[in-house]
C-alpha cells in the first residue's frame, strides 16, 4: 500500500531531520518497503502553540516522506515516530491501495507558493503593522458573556 508520512519536527539545527527521516526511512527498508521521495517543506509557524515531550512549541520543521509498504510497518513507523521527542506532531495517511492507482502517485509533493498574506484577501488594504481585532467582542451582562 503506499503511504504518505506528514511529519513536524521541532525547530533546531538540521541534523535533527535529516536523522529523523533517515530513521524513518530506514524502518520503511528494513520492512521490505520503497521509499518513493522525501519533500522538505521548511520552517513554518504551528497553526498553535503545541506542547509535545514536556514543551511548548511555536515552530516546526515539515518534511514528507512517500513510501510503499505493509500495514505492519506503518504501525512500526508510528511508534517508533511517537517515542522520539524531537517530533512535535506526525500523520501516516494511506493514499493508495490498489496496483492500478498507485502507478500514478509521484515521490515529491509540490508546495503551493501562492500568496497567503492578509493582503491578498482583503483587496486594497494595506495591513502592514495592522493589528487584527477579534470577530466578536464580549461584554458582561447579568454575569454572563454575549455576543455584540
Amino acid at each position: 500500500m503506499l503511504y504518505e508520512l506528514i511529519a513536524v519536527v521541532r525547530s533546531g539545527n538540521l541534523f535533527e531531520i535529516k536523522d529523523i527521516a533517515k530513521t524513518a526511512g530506514s524502518l520503511v527498508l528494513q520492512s521490505g518497503g520503497v521509499i518513493r521521495g522525501y519533500t522538505n517543506w521548511g520552517l513554518f509557524t504551528l497553526p498553535r502553540r503545541t506542547r509535545m515531550h514536556q514543551a511548548w512549541h511555536t515552530h516546526g520543521h515539515y518534511f514528507i516522506m512517500r513510501f510503499d509498504s505493509s500495514g505492519a510497518a506503518q504501525c512500526r513507523l508510528r511508534e517508533k515516530l511517537g517515542l522520539d521527542p524531537r517530533m512535535i506532531r506526525y500523520s501516516v495517511v494511506r493514499l493508495a491501495q490498489k496496483l492500478e492507482h498507485m502507478v500514478d502517485v509521484e515521490g515529491q509533493v509540490p508546495w503551493n507558493n501562492r500568496d497567503l498574506s492578509l493582503s491578498a484577501f482583503v483587496p486594497g488594504a494595506d495591513l502592514t503593522g495592522a493589528r487584527l481585532q477579534p470577530r466578536y467582542s464580549y461584554r458582561k451582562q447579568e454575569g454572563r458573556g454575549r455576543r455584540l
